[in-house]
């Protein structure tokens, strides 16, 4: 008779499934950081990096990300205390923060292609595009999932906290915030090194 083998992790399993998802999501990132990496200097016609970033505008938008980061944090300590007003107020300064951040981008994306840089000018633009996208696209499924749970509480009230979930999209939320600091750093700010 052989003996039980216990295949609890203890954790979660929707908590378990976001670290695997993140776990995935860091070799897409890797991928797409490391293509980057090796075109960014292979423009041979165009504009590059250094003829249209406006990196005070970035470090703004920067700014911004993570500061909704301290956020999150705050949404999640709040419902875990069970102090449901601040929680809400917390989540949805996550949710204005995103959106500003993706005003940043879209801005700076306006920006480049009327400088003359877009997806299809040279490989710079075509990684750069791809990358920054790729994370832009994260930050507004982000948004739509804080934005959700936020509706949800404020439709439920007292009777909802949930802080599982409220701590599982605050580990999508930070790793998305991890992430861009380092394409900021790659991107932005590697090229004045």
């Amino acid at each position: 008779m052989s003996a039980h083998i216990e295949t609890n992790t203890g954790v979660d399993n929707r908590k378990f499934a976001m670290w695997t998802m993140i776990g995935s999501e860091c070799f897409l990132f890797g991928t797409l950081i490391t293509n980057y990496m090796i075109n960014r200097n292979r423009a041979v016609a165009g504009p590059t990096g250094p003829d249209v970033f406006n990196i005070d505008l970035t470090t703004l938008s920067t700014f911004d990300l993570l500061m909704s980061s301290v956020a999150m944090a705050l949404a999640v300590y709040y419902c875990k205390q069970k102090k449901l007003r601040a929680m809400q107020w917390s989540l949805a300064t996550v949710v204005v923060a995103g959106a500003i951040f993706l005003g940043f981008q879209y801005y700076e994306f306006n920006h480049f292609v009327h400088e003359g840089l877009s997806l299809s000018t040279n490989i710079f633009g075509s990684s750069f595009y791809l990358l920054t996208g790729c994370h832009g696209a994260h930050v507004a499924v982000g948004v739509m999932l804080i934005s959700t749970l936020l509706i949800k509480s404020l439709i439920k009230g007292e009777s909802w906290f949930n802080d599982d979930v409220v701590e599982i999209l605050g580990l999508y939320w930070h790793f998305v915030d991890v992430i861009w600091i380092i394409i900021f750093t790659v991107v932005y700010l590697f090229v004045y090194v």
